[in-house]
């Protein structure tokens, strides 16, 4: 449990969770995992369909080849292993192979951002948003936590083309439920207000949250909107809140340079040009840590978007 008693669990179970489910609806669904099968939560649905399970060992651009095989098959395959492997090491497995016939191959990147920790710099993903969504064709889904996880991997299936999901290792709290609206594409709107907006995705959604209570306590009227989806980004939900609040700040674990927040920028400037600040990596490699930890040392907790959100309302003045 959270500090709020919001359950703790990696996205990662509810990408686990999403692919049984689909398993037993739909025989055209077959996983292929690089060798972190367990890590990434595909043994899941091995354990319950091993005939539609295929390992590929360390050869993550061996997998992307192999999985766009099986989509020009009709199959609809999912390819899991850690996000920094399949957004570098098969870049261009993905862009040419996939991405440029626009075959229905989805990718589970896992282990997302610098929660990863300890791990270090070459296991941490900072730069797989940007990566992944100038590429033509590619839709990216960063799922605020397992519920919505879940549901991402799910409706990833249904949708036509090639889809990254980005998913991490540790817990993050349940802030949705199985219940609450979720469409690819379409933002969800968590926090009504006047003052300012504050954008994030992934883990940094429990932050926004966070950093809402504490704006709210001093006054500040800030709207919070969970943009699961970077790509296709919902230019309509960003126009609004730029026109109704007048001051953005975009929060995502992943390096500022090219990601989330550029994404949002690109949106705001050429529509309705209003303040910003963007919270997240400021163009360096992680470091190795304990996740708390390194969220504090690169200025990704709740009070660097409170400190982002007053910066923001002083340039709106």
């Amino acid at each position: 449990m959270d500090k709020a008693g919001n359950l703790m669990v990696p996205t990662r179970d509810g990408f686990g969770q999403g692919l049984v489910e689909l398993g037993k609806a739909n025989e055209d669904i077959v996983v292929l995992s690089a060798d972190l099968t367990d890590s990434t939560r595909a043994g899941w649905f091995k354990k319950q369909f091993p005939e539609r399970f295929f390992g590929l060992g360390v050869a993550e651009q061996d997998m992307i080849g192999t999985a766009a095989g099986f989509a020009l098959m009709g199959k609809i395959p999912f390819a899991c292993t850690f996000g920094v492997f399949a957004s570098g090491r098969a870049w261009d497995q993905i862009r040419v192979s996939v991405a440029y016939m626009n075959l229905n191959v989805k990718i589970a990147g896992t282990h997302g951002g610098i929660s990863v920790g300890p791990d270090g710099a070459t296991h941490q993903a900072l730069e797989e948003i940007a990566l992944m969504r100038i590429i033509p064709n590619m839709t990216v889904v960063a799922p605020c936590d397992a519920v919505e996880a879940k549901r991402a991997t799910i409706e990833a299936a249904s949708l036509k083309g090639p889809v990254y999901l980005r998913l991490g290792r540790g817990g993050v709290p349940v802030i949705t439920k199985k219940e609450d609206y979720f469409k690819i594409g379409k933002a969800n709107t968590l926090k009504e207000g006047s003052d300012l907006t504050i954008f994030a995705c992934g883990q940094m959604v429990s932050e926004a949250l966070a950093a809402y209570e504490t704006l709210n306590k001093e006054g500040v009227s800030a709207r919070v909107i969970n943009l699961h989806t970077p790509k296709p980004i919902d230019k309509d939900a960003i126009i609004k809140a730029a026109i109704k609040t007048g001051a953005i700040v975009t929060c995502e674990e992943h390096t500022v340079m090219g990601g989330f927040g550029s994404a949002i920028a690109e949106v705001v400037i050429q529509n309705c040009p209003v303040p910003m600040k963007m919270v997240g990596v400021k163009d360096k490699f992680g470091l190795s840590g304990e996740s708390d930890e390194l969220f504090r040392h690169f200025n990704l907790t709740a009070n660097d978007i409170v400190k982002a959100a007053k910066d923001v309302l002083k340039m709106k003045k």
